[in-house]
């Protein structure tokens, strides 16, 4: 699978030679984040669209018509149904601050997908931020819900955000390369949504024809992306959607109130769960029991791992938050236990059942996720387990074996990470020491500025979803209020996945909201 998707040995060796002799190319553009952080005045200044233009390769037209340089490999075109296809490659700096010539080197992966026969077209770009931390976007395979109604007009860039898919991956092998946890997370400072928009932007003066700004779509964690993205890079951008993504924008760390408003929205959702499926109550509370009585609370997992009655919780991750979640999590607990083939076996947990347990959470092939996850939240301040530090505040309500025993509903937690995963979770072992350097450090940079929010320009229209398991409805409102301009699409009618589940109502409506079909009122 590796060499599918390799580019050719020609490129490789012409990115070595440019890497080993630091060769200097007047048609490179890099930006500094520290850039950012002045004034907006400046940072138009700066960042003019004239500037861009005198930095662009081959004139002004970037490298759309197929042509490659050393910083940007372009593949050919390649099909899927009603769908073109084609690969970029881009050689972008790792710490975007230090510039083009002093940072160490990592590959940025896009794939540029238009409908059939609009190869040549000239369509309006759109850059499609995916949902995470630590995610991949998801390669297409035909032109259906929203990826089909966006290629209706747009030419569309699927961007492997820095360090997940084709894009420098961090994978829980390729991050034992680093000798010390000291080293491993001096790297991963450098892959939030700061460095993802100065990717992005690299990728746009190269792109697009004549750097010119292009529409973003973000999804959850992409939201967050696109609000920096405003914040630092306003510039690049002709509009901007939000599904499902308005971050928390104040300063320090706001995690205690992510945290606070999490738990609050997962016992809502887990009432919701168990008015559904009554059932499972005695199911649960029977695999707690069981969990709890064997040595060392808990049975191995098939990878190595160990499950406990607060890893079991951890289901709510997935089951409580999306359209379908409630019914795969009940199916899941509908293969809990192996049979009684053989009269007086003892009762065992169904490897089935701990196989789909592991594959549930995906922390084995989306590792950043982890370890990324309470930092994308802090601006000069470090977040200290957040979520582990607010759970203690709700204990009595989450307590699963306490709650087994007293015949309540065991409750599932949401979107949270706490360090003993990394104790518990096989494939995040190594990674546990890295994890809590992470999780004390308070020197992150800024990811959001008000001021310039306040003073947006960009259309933006964001959908709001009411009962949000992952971005509090409450803390998005707050957000809302503070860049100028956003219009609003607030429904319950859709859960966190309202993009996959109708992409084309979702695209069209927001769309419809800035293209004046969708009035004010």
């Amino acid at each position: 699978m590796l060499l599918l998707h390799a580019p050719p040995s020609s490129f490789l060796r012409t990115l070595l030679r440019y890497n080993n002799h630091n060769h200097h190319s007047s048609r490179a553009f890099f930006f500094s984040l520290s850039h950012f952080t002045k004034s907006s005045s400046i940072a138009t200044r700066l960042f003019s669209h004239s500037r861009l233009t005198s930095l662009l390769p081959m004139n002004g037209q970037g490298l759309a018509a197929g042509g490659s340089s050393p910083e940007h490999f372009t593949g050919d075109w390649y099909s899927v149904p009603e769908l073109r296809l084609r690969d970029h490659r881009f050689t972008v700096p790792l710490d975007h601050s230090r510039g083009p010539h002093s940072s160490p080197k990592i590959t940025v992966f896009a794939r540029e997908v238009v409908a059939a026969g609009k190869e040549e077209q000239k369509l309006p770009y759109l850059l499609y931020l995916q949902g995470g931390p630590g995610f991949e976007c998801r390669q297409p395979t035909e032109s259906s819900g929203w990826v089909q109604k966006v290629c209706e007009e747009f030419r569309l860039i699927l961007m492997d955000q820095r360090g997940t898919g084709l894009s420098t991956p961090l994978t829980v092998s390729s991050m034992l390369q680093f000798k010390s946890a000291e080293e491993l997370a001096d790297f991963l400072k450098h892959f939030r949504a700061d460095n993802i928009v100065n990717d992005a932007e690299f990728i746009r003066v190269r792109l697009v024809p004549d750097a010119g700004p292009w529409t973003i779509l973000g999804q959850s964690f992409g939201g967050f992306c696109a609000v920096t993205y405003l914040s630092f890079a306003p510039h690049g951008l002709k509009q901007a959607l939000l599904t499902g993504g308005i971050p928390p924008i104040g300063g320090g760390c706001p995690a205690d109130s992510v945290y606070k408003a999490g738990f609050e929205q997962a016992i809502h959702q887990n009432e919701k769960y168990y008015k559904r499926f009554p059932q499972d109550i005695k199911i649960v509370q029977e695999l707690v029991n069981y969990l709890a009585e064997q040595e060392g609370g808990g049975v191995a997992l098939p990878s190595g791992g160990f499950l406990t009655p607060r890893g079991l919780q951890t289901l709510g991750l997935s089951g409580l938050g999306s359209s379908s979640g409630f019914e795969s999590l009940h199916y899941l607990f509908e293969r809990v236990w192996d049979p009684t083939l053989v009269p007086g076996a003892p009762k065992k947990i169904s490897y089935n059942f701990l196989s789909s347990f592991e594959k549930w959470l995906s922390f084995d092939t989306n590792p950043l996720y982890a370890l990324m996850h309470e930092s994308i939240y802090c601006q000069g301040s470090a977040s200290k387990w957040s979520a582990n530090s607010i759970r203690s505040e709700v204990e009595d309500k989450f307590d699963a074996i306490k709650a087994a025993k007293e015949g309540l509903p065991v409750l599932f937690t949401g979107e949270m990470i706490f360090p003993w995963m990394f104790d518990e979770i096989h494939a995040l072992k190594p990674f546990k020491d890295a994890a809590h350097i992470l999780a004390e450090k308070k020197d992150w940079p800024p990811l959001y500025d008000v001021q310039v929010l306040n003073n947006n320009k960009v259309p933006v229209a964001a959908a709001v979803y009411y009962e949000d398991l992952y971005v509090s409805f409450k803390l998005a409102m707050e957000t809302a209020s503070q860049i100028a301009g956003i219009r609003l699409w607030i429904t319950n009618e859709f859960m966190h996945s309202g993009l996959r589940d109708d992409g084309n109502k979702v695209i069209d409506h927001l769309l419809g909201m800035l293209n004046g079909k969708k009035p004010l009122f």
